[in-house]
């Protein structure tokens, strides 16, 4: 599903507010169509000053904005603290309205803004408590140093909110806003910058819904047939990200260079699983069922959350690479935001000394000072999800006292909450918490409106069996990952990289590293927690107090990489280290490792016999669309023999097809549309429903019709043939695993499906194929036309980039106004120019790289990048969607960095004087 950065706003309540609303939208679509005066200056107002001079208070001296034709910002300043307050300012002036909701969604204030819809994902929000940490971080955890970055860029952005006292002078949005509730914005402060970072972590939480999953789907497979469904990693098929190495015993830290001895590999304490079984399994699949109805309401900020999403990263050693100097790729693969999640800026110190350190440019977050992505003068750094199973999930029984602990009942640690809803009546919801974190399972109960009374004890919602579900996580406790971002950002070598990233907690992410005297590099950080029983497969009896953590893997202890012989190293999500030869479980859920392979594939092809990599090979390697799955099933695909002469024209779309998804591919259209249908044929009827996606009608022919279609014959949408009870799955490369070997067994039970009034039984793989091949080819003929020359992936996947508030569920003329597209892309599920689609759902694509980069290291004005939408925030700005095009195309733009090249990029200046 595309990801949100909040949900709908509320209703529109009374006729005068909906007059207004529409008035405004009308006046909108004057100025913009018709250049009404007052429309026009409404969307105008809000665009920032580039140039000429403004004064800004607390500036200790005067500094510059450079933007270039892309309205990227190049910032110049003689101090630290005056970089990071113009920072500020700066991002304050391109994406304030972005940085507001999402400071709301880390406080758990939604409703403040858009009401009553947003109250229950507010409730979830607020048991997590990211705010809380965030404040726990700042007070007694993060540097002076960092707080004082924190509250210098606060400081900047609140300069901004001073000058633009009215609210639609900062966006139009506010405009729309303002006509439904009296919302008003608030400074910003140092903790609403760190807060964000939580949510950051929680949509790279790693595997809390497959823990869950892998629960619910007991209910309905046994225990063989739930391995099938989540395999191991492929170890023989997919090399890991670090080689070789081991922890030194002698030493107890990690040696990249040291061969594990026999008996080294991962322990999980006495158990494998660890879910509680017997009469605790009612409790765990009620409570889990409706905590997964729960987490599917809750904004992904960041993405899909699940296997198959991710990065890719790699970096290539200068003996390998034209210029003899290191090349550095990221593209990081989020949901397609508008604006794009990331910013794009550089922040110089004009003379670079001891008390101005900064020299860096790359990607950010609007709303965070610093630069999380990118490089400085010396070293080039980017990042990947980790992956790491840092969350764990435990029934818990309840009752009105407490919850049980070895035999007896411990006071559960609580708090009120109370939630502003604007037009509506405040509420108030009770949080309680266990040793273990906060008693997720009472969101699902209901909430109490201030001065009624509430149910009894708040209690959690599955009453009858007095069981909860609580979760621990990292990300709940308080850390030093804000510290770790300034450091990376003024790192020089490798030794200092790793100092920085060993405070980089969460999310844990794969660092990969190049510097100019040519080393290439590769860390991975984070607190990643030891059990002392189960392997975080499966929910934990937290009764049981043998399930818990035993504290964290050191960071001296993990794995590593620096200058290995091979020359590269590439993460792309897959599994970081062998379990075989590693001593800890970082997770049992990796991605499986098909754009990881895929790269290293294309890495070692371009390389073999003396060949050298250049960075334009490096934006081709980024942007590679081959399929694997359609390695494995295209083969077998075009042996069926096929009787239905409108079936076999498509299956000849197949034939001589080499993999790509290119827009204009018909091959591609149908092979993902047969993909589709397999998965719903051979599993969908076997999954529970709790674990059901929701999607699309499947486009079938009706049970009666011969011949070919035309007006006499035509297709309809079977929305009904849905089983209730069954669910699809995603497609991702998990399930490329979970085929690879069905693929050799013609008789597995998982070809056996029962038919129905559109399918044939089928009992053999072949049989299975055959009708998902006919599937396809009428689901298509229904989407894309009977002339399947007429075909294209493109047609089918297309990319709409939507204004995360008001442009997913504002007025359909408030969409066309702030929303941008379609745009018809190639690539897909897994490949490396990863536009994730999900077989559950359709084929919109739901994530995407959502920027990319080659580095030239050392070489720094030769580096290229590009973002998916542009720098501002601002509809109608030049610079809404100006990168757009190009990125679609898989083209990059300069990347300026030196100050001559930055000097010739300007087309705008600004002062800020103090």
């Amino acid at each position: 599903m595309p990801s949100n950065t909040t949900a709908p706003p509320a209703k529109k309540k009374g006729r005068r507010a909906r007059l207004l609303l529409l008035l405004l939208v009308l006046a909108l679509v004057a100025g913009i169509g018709f250049g009404g005066y007052w429309g026009v200056s409404t969307v105008r107002a809000s665009f920032p000053q580039t140039s000429g001079e403004i004064r800004l208070d607390k500036l200790s001296g005067e500094v510059e904005v450079k933007r270039d034709a892309n309205g990227v910002p190049q910032i110049y300043a003689d101090n630290e603290a005056d970089l990071f307050r113009a920072q500020g300012y700066v991002q304050a002036q391109d994406r304030f309205y972005e940085m507001d909701v999402r400071r709301h969604v880390t406080a758990g204030r939604l409703s403040e803004m858009f009401g009553e819809s947003q109250v229950d994902t507010d409730a979830f929000l607020r048991t997590l408590g990211w705010r809380r940490v965030a404040q726990q971080e700042y007070d007694s955890v993060l540097s002076p140093e960092t707080k004082k970055y924190l509250q210098a860029y606060a400081e900047g952005v609140n300069a901004y909110l001073k000058d633009h006292e009215k609210p639609a002078d900062i966006s139009v949005e506010y405009a729309a806003l303002a006509l439904t509730n009296d919302y008003a914005i608030e400074p910003w402060t140092p903790v609403d910058s760190v807060a964000w970072l939580k949510a950051m972590a929680w949509d790279l939480r790693g595997n809390m819904q497959d823990e869950i999953d892998r629960s619910l789907l007991t209910s309905r497979l046994s225990a063989a047939q739930i391995k099938q469904l989540y395999p191991a990693y492929p170890y023989a098929l997919h090399q890991p990200i670090v080689g070789q190495g081991a922890v030194d015993e002698s030493t107890g830290k990690f040696d990249p260079k040291a061969e594990a001895g026999e008996g080294d590999g991962a322990t999980t304490g006495d158990t494998p699983g660890n879910g509680p079984g017997g009469s605790d399994a009612s409790g765990t699949q009620s409570q889990l069922g409706a905590l997964s109805e729960v987490l599917d309401t809750i904004p992904a900020l960041l993405g899909p959350n699940g296997n198959g999403i991710g990065s890719n990263s790699w970096v290539v050693s200068g003996n390998l690479t034209t210029s003899g100097k290191p090349l550095l790729a990221n593209d990081p693969h989020l949901a397609p935001q508008l604006p794009s999640l990331w910013y794009q800026m550089g922040l110089h110190c004009r003379s670079v000394s001891a008390t101005c350190r900064y020299d860096v440019a790359g990607y950010t977050f609007s709303g965070m000072p610093g630069v999380i992505i990118g490089h400085n003068d010396k070293i080039a750094w980017g990042l990947t999800n980790l992956g790491a199973d840092v969350t764990d999930l435990y029934l818990e029984r309840v009752g009105p006292d407490g919850y049980l602990v070895d035999g007896k009942v411990k006071p559960f640690d609580s708090r009120e909450e109370i939630i502003k809803v604007a037009g509506g009546d405040d509420r108030k919801i009770t949080v309680r918490s266990t040793d273990h974190g906060p008693l997720v399972s009472d969101r699902s109960s209901e909430l109490e409106k201030v001065g009624q009374k509430a149910p009894v004890g708040n209690a959690a919602p599955d009453r009858g069996t007095g069981y909860g579900v609580s979760l621990q996580w990292t990300a709940l406790q308080p850390g030093r990952s804000m510290d770790a971002i300034f450091a990376i950002d003024r790192a020089k070598d490798f030794t200092t990289f790793r100092a920085a990233a060993r405070n980089f907690e969460v999310p844990s992410q794969n660092l990969i590293y190049a510097d100019t005297a040519g080393n290439i590099g590769y860390q991975s950080p984070g607190k990643i927690p030891r059990r002392t029983k189960g392997d975080g497969t499966l929910p934990a009896p937290g009764w049981d107090s043998t399930y818990r953590w035993k504290g964290y893997v050191p960071f001296e202890q993990l794995p590593y990489e620096f200058n290995p012989k091979r020359g590269y190293i590439v993460t792309a999500n897959q599994a970081v280290i062998d379990e075989k030869t590693y001593p800890d479980l970082l997770t049992e859920d990796w991605g499986y490792g098909s754009r990881s392979q895929r790269i290293n594939d294309l890495i070692e092809s371009k390389t073999k016999d003396g060949g050298k990599i250049s960075p334009d090979d490096m934006r081709t390697m980024q942007t590679d669309n081959r399929s694997e799955i359609a390695t494995l099933l295209n083969p077998l695909l075009l042996k069926i023999d096929i009787s239905d002469p409108y079936v076999r024209e498509a299956q000849k779309l197949l034939e001589g097809w080499d993999y790509t998804q290119e827009p204009d591919s018909a091959a591609a259209a149908y092979f993902n549309a047969v993909w589709r249908n397999v998965l719903k044929l051979a599993f969908g009827n076997k999954l529970p429903k709790e674990l059901r996606a929701e999607g699309d009608c499947i486009n079938v022919r009706p049970v009666d019709a011969t011949g070919p279609v035309d007006e006499q014959n035509k297709l309809v949408r079977e929305c009904g043939q849905r089983d209730p009870d069954s669910a699809q799955p995603d497609g991702g490369d998990r399930w490329y695993e979970v085929v690879r070997p069905l693929l050799k067994q013609e008789k597995s039970t998982w070809w056996t499906t029962p038919g129905d009034r559109t399918n044939q039984p089928t009992e053999t793989r072949d049989q299975l194929l055959a009708q998902a091949m006919k599937d396809a080819r009428w689901e298509l003929t229904a989407k894309l036309g009977k002339d399947v020359t007429t075909w294209s992936w493109g047609r089918l996947h297309q990319l709409t980039l939507k204004n995360q508030t008001l442009g997913t569920a504002g007025p359909g003329v408030v969409q066309q106004l702030l929303n941008r597209g379609p745009w018809n892309l190639g690539g897909g599920e897994a490949a490396v120019d990863a536009t994730g689609w999900n077989a559950a759902g359709g084929y919109e694509v739901i994530w995407v790289p959502s920027m990319r980069m080659v580095v030239n290291v050392g070489d720094w004005d030769k580096s290229r990048w590009i973002n998916l939408t542009g720098a501002s925030g601002h509809a109608f700005h030049s610079n809404y969607t100006d990168q757009t095009d190009a990125w679609a195309k898989g083209e990059l733009l300069d990347w300026a960095y030196g100050a001559a090249a930055v000097t010739a990029a300007t087309k705008d200046t600004l002062v800020l004087k103090p």
